[in-house]
């Protein structure tokens, strides 16, 4: 039998939301952790706010919505705001009701720079890696670390001399405005008649060539980003305007333990490698094991590792290798070296999942935090297929 098209006159639903939702969606899980994270930073978040004025987005529901916009790869916080006009799945992972209403873009924007800093996105990967069901995955004894480039939310037009500054219009590498004049170019004489009104406002991005000119970050600095740094990671590549991202991983699940991001240069690797090892495990006395590539092969690196209790299971590098017999004789050397590659799966889904391919944020701080919360994403997108294991 043919069944009708008619429209639904009823006004009221009386289906609840959470029925809505299927029994087996990977979210749910997801969302017991993440609220049970939540709830052990309550005193955490009682501290950032006063007792008096008008209330600000609940700073869970703001955490929940940063989660949900890295794992299903939504843009802009405007776009999230839109998808959450009509998303089920998102209306009940956020915490908001059928009838809530949405919040401004500029709005949640602003409560999200004041609440996500580097530290609370730190202190959120930690609670979620606190939880109960969560701890038995990780390893206390065995990590990896390494590097990545993230590209900053700038162009290589802005990337101008430190003592020229900006052009008279603000805008690098646009052309004269139509009221610019040159001694080649007198001024014209005004017509009897007016002319008729033309549109100024340039239609396309002017075109610059930068061959035969030299341009570095001692000289140099870009006029969008002044933190972003001119840097490649490998020879034949072309250098660009980014970030360098650090992940420090444990081998028994592949979870990222720890994060961070900072400006680029030839030494960032080891530095951040140093400092996260030092946060997740501060004093140990039991002998840890660091997997590492090529690059963190220095005997400083080696030997700071050494006095810090850490054997460093990294990859020799063909001549003057820090690494001698003492470490690769021993079987755990080539299984660290094998697992110390699936830090790669991680930096992976940040780029393509998680947006972190290139920044749309400015300012070394803000890239931090979001880069620091993308790795606890990445950590909450694993848990389902871990935890059913």
């Amino acid at each position: 039998m043919r069944g009708t098209d008619e429209k639904s006159r009823s006004l009221f639903s009386y289906v609840d939301l959470e029925d809505r939702i299927p029994v087996k969606h990977p979210l749910r899980k997801i969302r017991r952790v993440v609220n049970d994270a939540l709830a052990s930073l309550d005193a955490e978040f009682e501290a950032l706010y006063v007792d008096f004025g008008r209330p600000s987005i609940a700073p869970e529901r703001l955490i929940r919505a940063s989660l949900i916009q890295i794992l299903f790869s939504v843009r802009s916080e405007r776009q999230l705001m839109e998808q959450m006009q009509y998303n089920l799945l998102f209306r009940w992972f956020v915490g908001l009701g059928i009838d809530d209403a949405v919040w401004v873009p500029t709005v949640f924007t602003k409560n999200r720079d004041r609440l996500l800093t580097t530290e609370m996105s730190r202190k959120v990967m930690a609670a979620i890696l606190a939880h109960r069901e969560v701890v038995p995955l990780l390893s206390d004894d065995h990590f990896s670390v390494d590097g990545t480039l993230v590209k900053a939310w700038a162009s290589m037009k802005s990337f101008l001399p430190k003592a020229g500054g900006t052009p008279p219009d603000g805008d690098p590498g646009s052309p004269p405005g139509p009221e610019a004049t040159t001694e080649d170019h007198p001024a014209r004489t005004e017509p009897e008649t007016d002319p008729m009104p033309r549109d100024r406002r340039q239609t396309r991005n002017a075109e610059v060539d930068f061959r035969g000119e030299k341009r570095s970050n001692a000289t140099h600095v870009s006029m969008t980003d002044p933190d972003a740094r001119l840097y490649k990671k490998s020879p034949g590549t072309g250098a660009t305007l980014c970030f360098m991202g650090h992940a420090l991983m444990e081998n028994r699940s592949g979870l990222i333990v720890q994060g961070d991001l900072t400006q680029a240069d030839g030494h960032a690797e080891r530095r951040a490698a140093l400092d996260m090892i030092h946060r997740h495990s501060p004093g140990s006395t039991r002998q840890l094991t660091l997997g590492a590539d090529k690059g963190f092969d220095a005997a400083e690196f080696v030997a700071d590792l050494r006095q810090a209790c850490v054997t460093p299971h990294v990859a020799q590098k063909a001549r003057y290798s820090a690494i001698d017999g003492r470490t690769t004789r021993h079987e755990g050397y080539a299984l660290s070296i094998k697992n110390r590659k699936r830090i790669e799966e991680a930096f992976g889904w940040a780029k393509t999942v998680g947006g972190m391919a290139q920044t749309v944020y400015r300012g070394l701080e803000r890239v931090r935090s979001r880069f620091i919360l993308t790795m606890a994403a990445n950590n909450l997108a694993r848990l389902p297929r871990l935890l059913a294991a």
